[in-house]
């Protein structure tokens, strides 16, 4: 994109200026249930080609940033979470964001020392450079809509030469996904501490299948493998799977594993919350609400 053009594009929007907040963490559910994000903290740079039903999904990476990963996704969660809160409160949102790097990690569960300012900065180029191809929420079934995670974004310094803001510009696609209620939902903010690709998606997709209901939900193993969109042979995403299961890593969820009719499923239920703990959150969702 020209200078020209960058220029332009911001001019068309507002600023939407973001503010330090422990609001409730959400998650789009179209990146919940879907292959968008290299699982693996080594550069990928293999594209993701995934097609079931209507739904097809193509990813690719460029060789100097690589793919996009489901920790740069968490950037994405950070947005969502402050235009939804902001929608709540009846205050305008926007694309074009505003906001420090303090804020977005502080909000992730990261450090702010330096080396976390670096790599704020690389999620946020491989946001950028990753291009996506989908048919999902189009209307005609052939159509696709490509666009980035991120469509620009640019950083502001002080005489230093230390980061003290960010604006970056989201997706038609995301952005809309976002504002419709339906398409969000609350997770858990135990999910930053996941420190595994697999586990941090695993959770996305129980968290968005299996939500609160008391009978939880189940998926064969083979269906697991394909919309997980991993490079691994389906043995190693299997032991993979296992250990998972083994650790309970899940917050909130129990996992278990069996046999029906000769294939691999995977089962999942919510934990029933002790009433104290209900009562806990129920404390906490009002202190947000007010501050």
């Amino acid at each position: 994109m020209s200078s020209f053009q960058s220029q332009r594009s911001i001019d068309q929007l507002d600023l939407f200026r973001t503010t330090p907040s422990k609001c409730p963490v959400r998650d789009a559910q179209d990146l919940m249930t879907w292959p968008f994000f290299s699982l693996a903290k080594s550069r990928r740079i293999a594209p993701i080609e995934f097609r079931m039903g209507s739904v097809s999904i193509n990813v690719e990476a460029v060789p100097e940033h690589g793919m996009a990963t489901i920790w740069d996704a968490d950037i994405l969660i950070w947005a969502a979470s402050q235009i939804v809160e902001a929608r709540d409160a009846g205050l305008p949102t926007s694309r074009l964001m505003a906001t420090t790097p303090h804020e977005i990690l502080t909000f992730i569960g990261r450090g702010t020392a330096a080396h976390n300012y670096q790599r704020l900065k690389a999620a946020l180029d491989r946001l950028q450079s990753t291009s996506i191809a989908t048919s999902i929420r189009q209307v005609e079934g052939r159509r696709r809509h490509r666009f980035s995670w991120i469509n620009e974004w640019k950083e502001r310094l002080d005489v230093h030469g230390r980061a003290i803001g960010i604006e970056l510009i989201l997706p038609d696609w995301f952005y809309a996904g976002v504002l419709d209620q339906a398409l969000v939902l609350t997770i858990d903010r135990a999910y930053f501490d996941l420190t595994g690709g697999l586990e941090r998606w695993l959770y996305r997709l129980v968290r968005k299948h299996g939500g609160h209901q008391s009978g939880g939900w189940s998926f064969d193993l083979a269906h697991l493998y394909v919309k997980s969109g991993v490079l691994s042979p389906h043995k190693q995403f299997a032991y993979d799977l296992r250990k998972i299961v083994h650790r309970q890593a899940l917050p909130g969820y129990h996992l278990q594993l069996d046999q029906t009719h000769g294939r691999a499923r995977l089962n999942f239920k919510i934990i029933p919350l002790h009433p104290l703990e209900k009562a806990a959150r129920r404390v906490g969702h009002a202190l947000v609400d007010k501050s």
